[in-house]
């Protein structure tokens, strides 16, 4: 597998496949309803690793759309993530169970950091933290909070409590097809040095080559969703422009 990865999202909200607008969930967008087919498509364009988000989990404080979930992970080849609501052990476990490769731990990072402690000491690199950022602050809660405290502080935290691998989602930048925060991606994976995978705000081809230009900097992919959708990217001829195919 690359060092660079390209992540294709499938976000899921109510069974089907959707986006939202800056995290906002009266601003929807159904592209499919069947995120196994999406998924499908993904992987058989070449797609290293799979990215879920389960919108309705993130919402309730617990995983909603696990089946489906499950179906992705057992019928696909590539290596899934997920994340949405994880704020048990129990869930984590669950998931992981389903065949999910990596869980996603979002708001339950910084409102409940003995959880978090306990699932980074007890599955390690099969955990990343999402730390979705509004103005360098970490926003919570499907992304409805904002906290006071900062992001890179966040990541430094966890860093110390063993986390490798951090999703970095800039608000401002998600949905908006505005390009990603590459400086701000950057500083956190220097701040923690750890993996730091972009997401929010990738639009073309030409942000995915500037992202996959810091690879040795601790930039280790890029999470892509509506513009997959929209077509503004092809992802096996992005695969194919970043060498990886």
């Amino acid at each position: 597998m690359s060092s660079f990865i390209v992540y294709p999202a499938i976000d899921i909200r109510d069974g089907k496949c959707v986006r939202l607008k800056q995290g906002d969930y009266n601003q929807e967008t159904v592209y499919n309803d069947s995120p196994l087919k999406v998924a499908r498509s993904w992987e058989e364009q070449g797609g290293q690793f799979i990215h879920l988000v389960d919108l309705d989990g993130a919402k309730a404080g617990h995983p909603v759309n696990d089946a489906i979930i499950g179906a992705i992970a057992a019928n696909a080849n590539v290596p899934v993530q997920v994340g949405g609501g994880l704020r048990s052990l129990a869930d984590v476990e669950k998931l992981l169970g389903l065949g999910v490769s990596r869980v996603i731990i979002g708001t339950a990072a910084i409102n409940d950091r003995e959880f978090t402690e306990a699932v980074l000491g007890k599955y390690g690199d099969k955990v990343a933290i999402g730390i979705d950022a509004r103005n360098g602050f970490v926003a919570t809660h499907g992304w409805l909070n904002t906290s006071e405290t900062r992001a890179e502080d966040l990541a430094k935290q966890l860093a110390s409590k063993g986390a490798e691998t951090f999703i970095y989602t800039d608000i401002s930048r998600d949905g908006m097809m505005q390009g990603p925060n590459v400086e701000g991606i950057l500083s956190m994976a220097t701040a923690s040095g750890t993996t730091v995978i972009a997401s929010g705000g990738v639009t073309t081809m030409d942000d995915l080559l500037r992202l996959n230009v810091h690879s040795a900097s601790g930039i280790g992919g890029a999470i892509v969703g509506k513009a997959l959708y929209t077509g503004n990217i092809d992802l096996a001829e992005a695969l194919q422009a970043l060498g990886q195919k």
